[in-house]
This record gives C-alpha cells, structure tokens and sequence, in this order.
C-alpha cells in the first residue's frame, strides 16, 4: 500500500472508529462487536506506524477514553485515566517483557493476572473511609459525576472499614443471568452496555433495578502496599468486590499457562471476561518504567482470541458441493478468530451475497458460525472507497461448463452434471468422514494427490487401492501405507444408516438415514460371514486371537437392486414417522440413476459389505422429542457415543446453541456453546447427570 492509499484508508478508518465510539460508549450501542472495532483500530495502528507523518492528534490512536454525552456534571480525575496496551498473542506479551527489560536490564519481574471484566470502568474517591464521588473514565482527564448511581450498588462500600483517604478504580458489570431478565424487554445489546446505561441514569431508582455489581483492581493512596497482589489484598480486606481468579506468577510461562486455562474458562463465569490483564507487580518498578503518551508502560491487556473480526475481502471465488450445490466463497486478507487464522468464509448463496451487498475490497465483519465455519456477517460499508468490485455470479459450472440450475423453490445455484469433477472430489470428502465409513488415516490432502494422479475415478476406487499405489503418494513410507490399507480394510464392513449417510444424498443426513434404515433392509436375504471382532489391543479385524462373530450383511448391489424392484417403496416410505417428501424424492432419483448402479457394482466388486442393523426402540420420555447439544469432552464415553445413544432415546442432537435447544450436555473444556445456552436459560446436563440418564445405554 502506497502513502496515497494509506491516507485514504486511514481517514476512513479514523471517521469509522470515532462514529463507533460515540455509538458505543455514549449511545449504548454496538454496531459491530467490540472485537471486530478492535481489530480496525489495530490496522490504524499499523498503519499509523508505517506513515508516521499521517499521524494527527486527533486520531482515536491518539486519546484515551470517550467523549461526555453533556448530561452529567464533569469533574476532573485526581489520577489520569490511561488505556491499557492491547497483545493478541504470546509473542506480543513477549515483546513487551522485553522492553521492559532494556528499560530496567537487572530487574526481575513478577506479574499479576486478573480477568478483563467486560465492563464499565469507574473511580472512586474515598475520603477518610467515606465515599465521595464516583466518575466514569470519560476521556482520562476528566470524567462523569455518577456517585447517585454508584450508590446503589449494594456491593460496594460506602464507608471502608479503615478511615482512609484513597482513589480507587474497578469495573462495574452486569452478570450474565441478570442480563438476560433485562434484554428482552429493554432491547440491550450487551450486559457492558447495559451496565453503562444503567450507570449514566439520572434516576438512581432505575440503576438500582438492573441490580449492577462491580470488581475492583486499583488501590492508590500514600500508603499504597507494595504490590499489585498486595493492593488487591488490601482491597478485599477494606471491603471492596474483587475478581477472585487472579494470580502472582514469578514469570512469563506461568502467565502463558494462565492464558491458556481461561481462554475457554472464561465463557462458564456469570460475567462477560474478555480477556487478562497482566500486570508487573512491584509498584516501585512501576514507577520506574513509567508511562507513554497513551499508556502504562508496566501493564497490558492480552485479548482473547476474538469470535468476531473485521477484514478486507480480497477476491471471490466459488465452490462446488458434492450434491451440486454452488457457494461463492470470499477470501479474506487472512485474520485471527476464536482460536485459528481464517482466510475463507462462506457467503452461503448468491441470493444471500447481494443481499448483504458483499464486494470485492470491502471490509467485513466475520464470524464462526456454529464455532467452526467462518462466514461474513455484514459490510461496514462506511469504510468503502468507491473502488469496489461487485462479483459476477457464474451462469455455468466453473470446473465442468454445465449450465446451472435453480430448482424452484430454492435459493441454491446447483451443477446438474453428477459426473462433474468436482462434486465426485467433495463426495469422496464426504464418504470417508467419520459419520460414514470412517477412514480415518485418509484426509482431503490424501485424496486430492489419489485423484490428481489418476488412482481413483469414482469413490468405491478408493476400496481397490494396492500397497504400490499408495506408497508412491508424496510423504508415504511402509508404515504408514500400511496403516492407510489397514483402515481401508476396516472401513469395507459398514452399518446400513452409515452407508446410507455416506452416498451423499441429498436432504439425507445422519438422522434421517438412521430413520430409513429399519425400513430399507427389511425384506432383504442377508448373508453369514464369521468373523473375528476387535479388543482393545487388537488394530484388525482378522487378528488371530480375536473373538469370532456372525456378520449378517448384504452387498452393496444387492440392496441397490432389491430397492429398485420394489414396487411399493414409496409406500413403505411415506408411512415412515419423520420423512418428507423432499427426502423420498430424492432418495427415488438416486436409485433411477444408471451411474449410482454402476457405482454399487464396484462397492461389491471391492469387497464392502453392508451390515445389518438391529433397531431397539428406546425411546425416553426424557429425551424423546427434544434437542440436544453436545460440548467439551467426557471421561466415560466419546461425544460420537454419546450422540449415539441420545438418537437411540428419541432425542435430536444438534451442532449449535439456539432458542429450540432443550439441553446443553457439558463436558470439560467446553467452548462458547456454554455461554450461548446461559444466555438463552437452556438446561444443562453436567456429566454426573448425563451418567444418570442414560443408564445402561
């Protein structure tokens, strides 16, 4: 980027920055989230240090705080108010101990760390043990007069057991459960700003109702203790709120363990916890690496991996799916969100992209959709240039040239042409996914190399591949060519619901085949095969010493056949509890087609047998009929398992938290789903519960 562009962008991003600020701390409002202004902000920065020249005063790099609305009196702050020093990584912590270090070269720092209360900042001045005022941070120099409302914080003090004369500051919030009896009838975007509003009213009564509570970090007075551990003992002792989970660390590693445990703790506390401010703890070092213009030198504040980001969409592309289905894909100047670096995200469908009116250039706001696939959630269109592209959606397949369809009724763009390329790459993805047939030392990269060199043309090729061909494949040694084969063998005796699930119908998901199941093998002759089943040791299937067991299974091509015969399947389908007409429809297309039967010879040609499955009804009144989450880990069971069973019971299992989900089964390490399901008062099933529900199952 030029010094031309570099000003543009930065005068752009200063007027964007400054119409948030004044939305968000004076109005309540949030027009992004917090993490994706700060992720704007962090590109001024950097952009300000590559053109230092362009730097002015003014700029929201520049200031501290927030303007005053002008409805509360003002009064100057004793102790200038500073921001802390954003990191977003080990790295930048690291960095900034090591300036410290050639400040003071012989010092041996200790740090503490507290949780970032996702709050609104607030000064008290005590004057000997009474409370005197409280103002808000407004812009460093001086703040808002809110003593009336301070007051009505029961948590706070207003009289300290000692008859002291101190400043104190901490962050006042609203907890989660609170917050969720207040947004539906008052329409609050976030318990911060909630707690702002509530704070800023002129009628202490109304403050008082949103049962505000506060934590406090910050003890200045002559006497100061020696320590910032010491001062938040004082603090406790004098009868202040303070966070209970910080902690001393005699170095940087203790803090990256530290970081490392409340990056998905966070999200099980009753308050929002945005990140972990991490301190040098000997005040006298303090006062020795002093301040910048903007900020303590002797504290930053490390930034949890942000579930919402902004960033510039650089081109777009689109994909094709193994049912046809076309999505115009954006790729992203690459960013760091909720734990990974993301350079694609989906824009779902063409109809969907010109909705939200994405362009080539634009900058975005971007999120993981249910903690795992990114995706753009809106344009900040104040941010453009006028030297945005809009994006031409294709009339034709951009791997085959077939002419698109749109079935009526839908929004989806569809490649017709089952033969092409690209939906055999995606549904060989498909097939040997762990819901399907499990072959789990074969990843995308694998089958990618397999195609591209001709070994496989259809997915059942992957059943035929020998030891000389897999070996050849780039990084391949004995070993592991050995462990692919071993799991391709495994892989050829495979349930009905799970072959069923892998041929990538479409409308056909995990449930639904495991719903068709007990009626599609009915009627069928069923072979008997002995084989030798698994112990824990055990890596085969035909190991000597294994137990034996009678198989029952069909090939694949029988089954095929026997369906196609059957003149009275679409009865048999239709009367099944649960399925539509879209999924029979779709099912009958797919045994019509002459390559699917083609595809069934070769399955049975290479040895895969489709074992029959015994369907107990155990439905619990517990479970039935109502929907599930899974989240975290388990000691006594696999989350696979444990959908399993919950299927088995009557019960829905779903990948995400919303406002049709009835339990939340939680398990240790959970991520943000746990949050989600507080915010919307989902029943939660801890371990020793789930234990208890379903019994022997």
């Amino acid at each position: 980027m030029n010094k031309t562009e570099a000003k543009k962008r930065i005068e752009k991003l200063r007027e964007f920055l400054r119409e948030w600020n004044y939305q968000y701390f004076i109005e309540n409002k949030e027009t992004i989230s917090e993490a994706a202004r700060d992720k704007l902000k962090r590109e001024l920065e950097d952009l300000e240090q590559q053109f230092p020249e362009l730097i002015t005063p003014d700029s929201p790099t520049q200031r501290v705080g927030a303007p005053l609305s002008g409805k509360l009196p003002k009064k100057k702050h004793k102790t200038a108010k500073m921001s802390l020093q954003d990191v977003f990584s080990v790295e930048e912590i690291e960095e900034w101990e090591q300036r410290s270090l050639r400040i003071l070269p012989q010092a041996e720092f200790k740090y503490v760390t507290e949780l970032k209360i996702d709050g609104l900042n607030i000064t008290l001045w005590y004057k000997k043990g009474v409370l005197e005022r409280a103002l808000t941070r407004g812009n460093g120099r001086e703040g808002e007069d809110v003593t009336h409302t301070i007051k009505t914080i029961q948590s706070i003090p207003l009289q300290l057991k000692e008859p002291i004369t101190a400043e104190i500051s901490g962050e006042v919030y609203i907890p989660w459960d609170v917050f969720e009896s207040l947004k539906e009838a008052n329409g609050f975007a976030n318990p911060r700003n909630a707690a702002a509003g509530a704070v800023r009213q002129l009628d202490p009564q109304m403050a008082a109702e949103r049962k505000l509570q506060a934590f406090f970090y910050n003890y200045r007075n002559p006497d100061a203790p020696l320590g910032q551990s010491d001062s938040l003992k004082k603090l406790k002792q004098l009868g202040f709120p303070t966070e209970k989970h910080w902690k001393l660390h005699k170095n940087l590693r203790n803090v990256e363990e530290f970081l490392k445990e409340w990056t998905d703790k966070r999200r099980t506390m009753n308050y929002g916890v945005d990140g972990v401010v991490i301190k040098v703890d000997q005040l006298d070092l303090q006062k020795r690496l002093g301040a910048t213009a903007k900020a303590p030198r002797w504290a930053v504040a490390y930034k949890f991996p942000a579930e919402q980001a902004s960033t510039v969409v650089e081109d777009i592309v689109v994909q094709v799916g193994r049912t046809g289905a076309i999505t115009p894909v954006a790729e992203l100047r690459p960013v760091f969100v909720d734990g990974s670096t993301v350079s694609r995200a989906t824009l779902h469908n063409a109809e969907e992209m010109q909705r939200k009116d994405v362009r080539i250039g634009d900058t975005v706001v971007i999120q993981k959709a249910g903690d795992i696939i990114p995706e753009v959630v809106e344009v900040v269109t104040s941010l453009r240039t006028g030297k945005e592209e809009v994006f031409d959606f294709p009339k034709s397949c951009p791997v085959c040239d077939t002419d698109l369809v749109r079935p009526e009724g839908e929004v989806i763009e569809r490649c017709p042409n089952t033969q092409c390329p690209a939906r055999t790459r995606e549904h060989m993805y498909h097939m040997v996914s762990k819901k399907a047939f499990d072959v789990d030392a074969l990843g995308e990269k694998i089958i990618d190399q397999l195609i591209d060199r001709g070994l496989v043309m259809i997915p059942a090729d992957i059943f035929k591949l020998q030891y000389e061909e897999i070996i050849q494949l780039d990084l391949f040694e004995k070993k592991r060519t050995e462990n692919l084969l071993e799991s391709i063998e495994k892989a050829k005796i495979i349930p009905l619901s799970r072959f069923l699930f892998g041929m990538g119908i479409r409308f056909l998901g995990e449930k639904t085949a495991r719903d068709l199941s007990p009626e599609l093998q009915k009627g069928i002759t069923f072979h008997q095969q002995s084989i030798r089943t698994l112990s824990n040791e055990q890596t085969s299937l035909f190991e000597e010493d294994a137990e034996k067991e009678q198989l029952e299974y069909f090939t694949p091509l029988e089954w095929f056949e026997y369906l196609q015969k059957d003149d009275h399947l679409q009865e048999r389908l239709e009367a099944i509890d649960g399925i539509g007409p879209k999924v029979i429809q779709a099912l009958l297309q797919w045994l019509e087609n002459k390559e699917h039967h083609h595809l069934m010879k070769k399955f049975s040609e290479y040895g895969i047998k489709v074992q029959k499955e015994v369907f107990e009804n155990q439905h619990d009144p517990q479970f039935e009929e109502k929907t599930f989450v899974i989240t975290g880990s388990f000691s006594g069971f696999s989350r696979e398992e444990l959908k399993q069973i919950v299927l088995r019971k009557g019960g829905k299992v779903s990948g995400s938290v919303t406002s049709k989900t009835n339990v939340l089964m939680l398990g240790e390490s959970p991520g943000s789903k746990l949050k989600k399901a507080q915010e919307l008062g989902v029943e939660i099933w801890e371990e020793s519960k789930i234990k208890q529900s379903i019994g022997s199952a």
